[in-house]
């Protein structure tokens, strides 16, 4: 390469207007909104995969609803597609989140569900 391949351009920059900002941010809101619903729903899933009766701690049951969380977070790139929220753009911190917030959201509603009053 020459001299003049090399030399560095001057990065510009730019500034986003307001309405993009409010735009990501609705973005980012909605995101947050699908991982903690998908959450919820995976956890009531796993409720009705796994009979209460079998809770002994950690066994084979377990990893089914560790399983249907994680399906839970590959259906929400998915939905993103659906809902036009630019998954593509998402880099690896906003997957751990997302991943991070669904799991979360089934961790505490399959204990709750699963610690239900005693009859």
């Amino acid at each position: 390469m020459s001299a003049e391949e090399q030399e560095d351009k001057p990065v510009i920059a730019v500034r986003k207007t307001p309405e993009e900002k409010s735009a990501e941010h609705l973005q980012r809101i909605q995101r947050s909104l699908v991982a903690c619903v998908m959450g919820i729903v995976t956890g009531v899933i796993s409720r009705l995969a796994v009979d209460p009766a079998n809770i002994l701690g950690l066994q084979s049951y377990t990893f089914l609803g560790l399983v249907i969380m994680a399906a839970g977070v590959v259906v929400q790139r998915h939905i993103f597609q659906a809902m036009r929220l630019g998954p593509a753009s998402l880099g690896k911190k906003d997957w751990f989140y997302q991943g991070f917030m669904t799991f979360a959201f089934w961790f505490i509603t399959w204990t709750l569900l699963l610690s239900g009053t005693p009859s």
